[in-house]
């Protein structure tokens, strides 16, 4: 009885359409890669600094602002494929909508364009949160918790694959196209890409039914303070979700990593595309060779929190181009491992009726971590120093290395 469960849970064709999934995903999304190419779509439109950031910004924050709300209503779904298939077409349209209206409107008229551009990117951003909820609600049911870990590890080694290929494409295209024909073509063919890899994982076979269900609460507010009774009950839900926050404190010096290289090394187009490959070969090693090979998920978070803290060490001595790319070699090792960690932890603790929420408070309150950049920079603008915030991130990483040690 126990085996033909198992062999049914943990169907190889269901991880082959997730992988799939993944990597088609990062194929399209790389494609219009939002940390590059993003800025400079928006720098076409706009020449103001801000307006970068701020468009940056909302590829991420609408996932934040949606998870808990969409969490409030999961908790008493049975199934989640029915609901997440809705989520794909949304954000399909909203990409596509992005490309569409820059092809149409273009420069003739800036401001439009930029509406439009705005309204896209938030709309996938929101679509992400619903999307969040139900996809590791979906990863709980389909795999066990040792099998989890390999597809994951699957996916990881699959979308890195993909981003760099798609970094080809992206390059053929902007080279061969004026703007801004070039990003809308980045984003129309980047749809049709992504399309595919929505449609693929659609056809997850046998959903689980949900047997424990939670009866929804009357209202929206009333599940937000049972959320934080959740949090306030249950310390390890709170030691690990301090842990994960605290694994966002490379955000306060990634960014500031290339900067400090430009100072010190001739970053050719040549060397910038090869650091980017490094950061893949260790993301594919890391996931394949380490990784998928790990199901105490405890013991996964403190090793991506060691190989991090490497990447800062490497990083406060590196005076040429090759340690520059060890220090990108260990942080794909060490992001795939908290990416792996992070979303396999929750659906560890959780109780099944409550894991939307579980899932969600993990998710919205480590997600502060975000605005690590805004601190590093200002402290880089105060200081005027690389080993300053460098020293500072090992330093927050080591705290929560000491946490995640903790965690039983």
């Amino acid at each position: 009885m126990f085996n033909k469960i198992t062999i049914k849970q943990d169907n190889p064709i269901n991880n082959y359409k997730n992988v799939a999934h993944a990597f088609f995903l990062s194929l399209a999304i790389t494609i219009a890669e939002p940390s590059t190419v993003l800025p400079l779509i928006i720098e076409h439109f706009s020449n103001s600094v801000i307006v970068v950031g701020l468009f940056v910004s909302l590829l991420r924050g609408g996932a934040i602002l949606t998870q808990l709300y969409a969490a409030f209503y999961a908790q008493s779904y049975k199934r989640v494929l029915p609901y997440l298939k809705k989520v794909f077409f949304f954000r399909w349209l909203s990409w596509f909508t992005i490309g569409l209206s820059i092809f149409i409107v273009g420069d003739t008229n800036k401001t439009l364009t930029l509406l439009f551009i705005g309204l896209g990117l938030f709309g996938f951003s929101l679509c992400a949160g619903f999307g969040a909820i139900y996809f590791k609600e979906l990863q709980a049911k389909l795999f066990s918790k040792q099998y989890r870990g390999k597809t994951m590890a699957n996916r990881q080694v699959a979308g890195s694959f993909a981003s760099i290929i798609s970094g080809g494409v992206a390059g053929y295209i902007l080279n061969h196209f004026e703007a801004p024909l070039n990003y809308a073509y980045l984003f129309i063919i980047s749809s049709f890409i992504m399309g595919i890899g929505f449609f693929i994982f659609t056809t997850i076979d046998d959903e689980p039914l949900k047997k424990n269900v939670q009866e929804k609460e009357k209202n929206f507010g009333l599940f937000i303070k049972n959320a934080f009774l959740i949090l306030k009950k249950d310390k390890r839900l709170q030691q690990q979700t301090l842990a994960i926050f605290l694994s966002f404190a490379y955000y306060l010096s990634i960014p500031f990593v290339i900067l400090e290289a430009k100072s010190s090394v001739t970053i050719t187009g040549w060397i910038l595309g090869s650091i980017i490959t490094v950061q893949m070969i260790g993301s594919i090693l890391g996931s394949s060779l380490l990784w998928r090979q790990i199901d105490n998920y405890e013991k996964m978070l403190s090793l991506s929190f060691i190989f991090m803290i490497l990447t800062f060490t490497v990083a406060l001595f590196a005076t040429n181009s090759y340690m520059y790319a060890l220090v990108f070699f260990f942080y794909g090792i060490a992001l795939d491992g908290f990416r792996n960690s992070g979303m396999n932890l929750i659906i560890e603790i959780a109780p099944e009726e409550k894991r939307p929420i579980y899932t969600a408070i993990q998710t919205n309150l480590s997600s502060f971590g975000l605005f690590f950049p805004i601190i590093g920079g200002l402290l880089l603008k105060s200081f005027e120093s690389y080993g300053v915030i460098y020293f500072l991130t090992i330093l927050l990483l080591f705290s929560g290395l000491v946490i995640s040690r903790k965690l039983k």
